[in-house]
This record gives structure tokens, C-alpha cells and sequence, in this order.
């Protein structure tokens, strides 16, 4: 009996020692999903003040005549700003403000922030709600909150307890499933002086949200991605390659072809804080995508949700020119469009005995789509250095609110920036393709790619 007694001690002790070990949602919990909840698990009552409505759907308005490929429209081009935040009045919104958005604001007189009414555009088709519903059940945490099981096509914890939950349901997000699309890497220097550091090509499969898939059939690796550099032509032929694991039973495999080298490498460097050679070393790896790669360097805390303005529905800036959007110091306010919404803030602190360069950040999450929007990263001496950002697309043909496109750093310390994945002034736009074979996603043509 003692033996029995020591063993449930102990089993409970490792259980508390190890808060972000998740389980699934009771059957009561997910019912919310059908009434207080939206499908995917935010509030589907807006706010007090009714500056956030109640959520409706997913917008899935497609103007007639689209084609996939198309630039989309802005659906909300007449609306005027209800808000202007500048430096002068900073303080009286700095609440509702990421601290890198706060740090802009009082860097920069002519820097300001545009507020327009809120419309909770985001959502997925009827079958990404379903299988959303069957995951809040059945889906688990593992691998110390950095892996799960038991979840597809959907979100995984549309009710989620920790932040290593939260941080799942966006790597998991919705935004289509198998897309290609032209991207320029635009980077501004300390001095306002703007360069095009890389033209790419990518192409992103997602077999997790394979719409004739099912839990059963599913072999772990949740995403494939392949980018190829087209310029300029010192990296033209140059290529990335991931296959993104949703556990350790499945790891993540990443590959890099280097035009000198003429043969690919495995690339496990491509990750963490190692500077992302695709913005000429300003962006650190694991900022790509607002979150790419293991991110096991941190302890991640679920601090709860909250209002926040946002950069939301950014069509018009999608369509933009670069010379238009992308400024000496900062993104043209009068093309960026933000909007109040609440998220979910996970702050990610470093582990003892782990090393990254960014010690600190927060992670803001939208609640209605579960994609990270805006990122604070702090340095060594807890000072705010770094504000990720995305300017989600509005693709009602998904329909989705995508936010792994048009997103960049702010180095709110030396004054550098950058804007990355836009198609601005390119042929096409994210673009929903047939599936593609796996051997498409395979290294041997990531080589016959490169080397063209």
C-alpha cells in the first residue's frame, strides 16, 4: 500500500510539475462551441461598447469574376478611420497596444496608427467546424505541450487551458490547403534606404487539411513548404524545404539547396534566432511566418485575452505598390487598415539554460482565426526590440483570414525594418492550386528546382 500511495504522489507531482501536458475539453465544455462560442472558439457575442460585434460567420462574399490567382478586392474601401492614434495620444490608447506598436508610435512623429470598424471576418468551412468540434474532444497535448494527438483538420484546442495549446492552434490554423504564390522580400535599413532582398517562389501543402482526409489516414507531417529564390541572381536557384511534424513520433525535416554548393543539405540551423538569409539577416528564422520551427526554447504562458488594435482585413496594402506601402521608417499609414479585435496573449519567457537572442515575447493570437497578427520580442536586458507584425488577407474564396502572407519585423531599436511574403506588384496573389503529389515536397526536387 505504501509503494501504491509513493506511485500516486508522484504521479501527481509530475502532473503539476507539468501544467502544459493537455487534454481534451468535457463534452460539456465543447457544446459552447454550438451556442456561446463560435465554431473555431471565440466569443461569439461582441463587446460592451459594441466597438467589436458579434461574430456571423465567415465573410465569404467572392466578387463575381474571380479567379484564383486574383488580387482580391478590399470589400470595406469606403470606410473612413473612427480612431487616429499618434504619438501625441499614445498613452491614452497604450493598453490596447502591442509594446512594439507603442514604441513606434513615440519613435516617429509622422507615424500613426488608422482605426477602422471592426468586421470579424474570420472563419472556415463548414467541414474545418466540424472536425474543430470532434478535436476539442479528443485532442491532447504531447511531447511536453509541443506536439498533439488526436487532431485533424481543424483546430486542435478551440478550447485551449495553456499556452502550449494556443501556440498549436496557430501553427494549425486555417488558411487553405494547397497554395502557390509570387513573394518579394522587401527590407529598409536604419538609414531609410529600401532594397528587394530576395523574389521567391512558395508553395505550401497542407495534408492536415486534406478535406477527404480523416484522423486515421493522416500521417503526421501537418505541413509541406517549398520555396525557391528567383532573384536576385546572386541566390537565384536557391531553395528551402520543410516538413513540418505535428509530434515528435513525426519530426520536423528541413533541407536547404545552395546554388555554390549545388547539392542540399539538411538545414537544421534554419530555425531559432539564427538570422533568416531570405531577409538579408534582419528577420531571425523562427519570426518567419510570425512562428516557424521549434519554439522549445521557451516556457509558454497563457495570460488570457484581451482587446487590442490589430492590422486586419489588409487588402488595400495587398494590392498596393511597394514604393507606396513600404516607407523610409515605417509601412504607409494610409494603406494599412487596423482594427479592434480581442486575442489571446501567450508570453513565451526563456528557459534556464537555453539561449536564444530574444529572451522574452508575446504573442497576440486573433481569436477568431487563432493566427499570431503581433509579436513583442524583448532583448537581454528586457528592453522591447522587436515588433512582428502581419497584415492578414481577407480571402473570402477560401474562405479565410490568411495571415502567413505580407508579414515583417520592426527592430524598433536600431530603426530597421521589413516586409516580407507580399505579392505586391507581382503577377499573382495567394493562390489555391490542385493538391500535388508528395514527391513534389521531396529534396531530389528541391534540387532539379534550384538548379534551373
Amino acid at each position: 500500500m505504501k509503494t501504491t500511495l509513493n506511485l500516486t504522489a508522484a504521479a501527481l507531482m509530475l502532473a503539476f510539475a507539468l501544467p502544459h501536458a493537455g487534454a481534451a475539453v468535457t463534452a460539456e465544455e465543447a457544446a459552447k462551441l454550438h451556442s456561446t462560442l463560435t465554431p473555431l472558439g471565440a466569443e461569439k457575442a461582441g463587446n460592451k461598447d459594441a466597438t467589436i460585434p458579434a461574430w456571423d460567420g465567415a465573410y465569404a462574399k467572392v466578387p463575381a469574376g474571380f479567379k484564383a490567382g486574383d488580387f482580391r478586392a478590399d470589400p470595406f474601401a469606403a470606410e473612413k478611420p473612427t480612431l487616429d492614434i499618434t504619438g501625441k495620444n499614445v498613452d491614452q490608447y497604450a493598453a490596447k497596444l502591442s509594446a512594439a506598436t507603442v514604441a513606434l508610435l513615440k519613435k516617429y512623429p509622422t507615424y500613426r496608427i488608422d482605426v477602422y470598424p471592426t468586421h470579424r471576418t474570420g472563419g472556415a468551412p463548414a467541414w474545418v467546424y466540424e472536425n474543430t468540434f470532434k478535436n476539442a474532444t479528443r485532442a491532447k497535448s504531447i511531447d511536453g505541450g509541443f506536439g498533439v494527438e488526436g487532431a485533424f483538420g481543424g483546430i486542435p484546442f478551440p478550447i485551449p487551458k495553456t499556452g502550449y495549446e494556443a501556440m498549436m492552434n496557430h501553427r494549425l490554423a486555417w488558411t487553405g490547403e494547397t497554395t502557390v504564390f509570387p513573394l518579394r522580400t522587401t527590407i529598409v535599413t536604419p538609414d531609410g534606404k529600401r532594397a528587394t532582398a530576395t523574389e521567391a517562389e512558395q508553395t505550401i501543402m497542407r495534408p492536415y487539411y486534406f478535406k477527404d482526409g480523416s484522423l486515421e489516414k493522416f500521417d503526421g507531417i501537418f505541413q509541406f513548404g517549398r520555396l525557391i529564390t528567383r532573384a536576385p541572381a546572386s541566390k537565384a536557384g536557391e531553395g528551402i524545404l520543410v516538413h513540418d511534424g505535428i509530434s515528435e513520433a513525426q519530426p520536423r525535416a528541413i533541407w536547404q539547396y545552395l546554388v555554390g554548393q549545388r547539392r542540399v543539405r539538411r538545414a537544421p540551423s534554419v530555425s531559432y534566432d539564427t538570422p533568416d538569409s531570405v531577409t538579408s539577416g534582419i528577420g531571425l528564422f523562427d519570426e518567419a511566418f510570425m512562428l516557424f520551427g521549434p519554439i522549445d526554447h521557451h516556457e509558454l504562458k497563457l495570460v488570457g485575452k484581451k482587446e487590442m488594435y490589430i492590422p486586419y482585413n489588409n487588402n488595400r496594402a495587398a494590392a498596393a505598390k511597394i514604393t507606396d506601402l513600404v516607407g523610409p521608417q515605417f509601412l504607409n499609414p494610409d494603406l494599412v487598415r487596423w482594427e479592434l479585435h480581442r486575442v489571446w496573449e501567450v508570453e513565451a519567457s526563456l528557459i534556464p539554460g537555453k539561449r536564444h537572442v530574444v529572451t522574452k515575447r508575446r504573442y497576440y493570437l486573433d481569436e477568431d482565426t487563432w493566427q499570431i497578427i503581433l509579436v513583442d520580442g524583448y532583448d537581454a536586458q528586457g528592453q522591447i526590440w522587436r515588433g512582428n507584425y502581419t497584415l492578414t488577407l481577407l480571402a473570402p474564396d477560401l474562405p479565410a483570414v490568411v495571415g502567413n502572407v505580407m508579414w515583417g519585423t520592426y527592430n524598433v531599436q536600431t530603426g530597421a525594418y521589413l516586409l516580407n511574403e507580399a505579392s505586391n506588384d507581382l503577377a499573382t496573389q495567394y493562390k489555391t492550386i490542385p493538391r500535388l503529389p508528395a514527391s513534389y515536397f521531396g529534396p531530389e526536387e528541391l534540387a532539379n528546382q534550384g538548379s534551373r
